[in-house]
């Protein structure tokens, strides 16, 4: 039975400010619930329609999961979803830690990345291309927030990510870093690469200051028309490309 102070309490993780009170936030949606249960993330609740449990029965874990089947319309209710007929979970955040760097492979650095769509879909296209590490400045959207989360269409279950003081991290790992400006290497033109940081900028005034200094190499994407620039997400999406062509980390 759905209550009104737990339809009140999912509706209240919509909002920063009780998500990170309580831990939590939530998933909806048929194929990002499925890729949470396949995960390692806690999933706390699971609210889902008679079709969605007797069709995916061997996905469900059979204990520790709070289980309530719900209809369509409570499941709308609760979510973001204009159409939702599957499921909706409340899951519990990871513990914010410092990823170990792995020498041979690229991670992604975001410097402010403010929007919330391009984030999860940054996220999707670092699945995309085998990066599995993400770090964060403070400022960078957040990963819970709802609209990261059904951006990202399951990817962010197989992320691992860290928020914090990018300076510091990536002096302290001592990888090559690659940044990327508008007035930088072609890369078209570049022979190859070695594994490291990539290392994106906001979506208005792209890296700062204090992170350039920290770039080795400066990259640049050519353009061929009279676009002032690209979005982040599809910039990150062509520097990966281009990356991993000339590397095979």
């Amino acid at each position: 039975m759905l209550s009104k102070n737990t339809v009140k309490f999912i509706k209240s993780l919509h909002q920063k400010k009780y998500r990170s009170e309580h831990g939590l936030f939530f998933v909806e949606g048929e194929k990002s619930v499925l890729e949470l249960l396949s995960s390692d993330f806690k999933t706390e609740n699971l609210f889902a329609t008679a079709d969605f449990l007797n069709k995916n029965q061997s996905f469900i874990p059979q204990s520790g999961l709070d289980i309530t089947e719900v209809t369509q319309a409570q499941l709308e209710s609760m979510g973001q979803y204009k159409s939702n007929d599957s499921a909706l979970a409340v899951v519990r955040m990871k513990e914010n830690r410092l990823l170990k760097p792995h020498p041979d492979q690229m991670i992604l650095a975001l410097d402010d990345v403010r929007d919330p769509g391009n984030l999860g879909t940054i996220i999707r296209i670092a699945d995309w291309y085998g990066i599995r590490h993400i770090l964060m400045s403070e400022q960078t959207a957040e990963f819970y927030n709802p609209k990261v989360i059904q951006s990202t269409m399951g990817s962010f279950t197989r992320i691992q990510f860290f928020y914090g003081n990018l300076s510091e991290v990536i002096q302290d790992w001592k990888l090559p870093v690659y940044g990327a400006f508008l007035d930088g290497e072609n890369i078209h033109e570049m022979k190859e690469v070695k594994p490291g940081v990539i290392l994106m900028g906001n979506e208005s005034v792209g890296i700062s200051f204090q992170l350039g200094r920290l770039v080795d190499r400066k990259v640049t994407i050519p353009a061929f028309g009279a676009a002032e620039s690209l979005n982040v997400a599809i910039a990150t999406a062509v520097i990966c490309d281009n990356f991993k062509r000339l590397s095979q980390y």
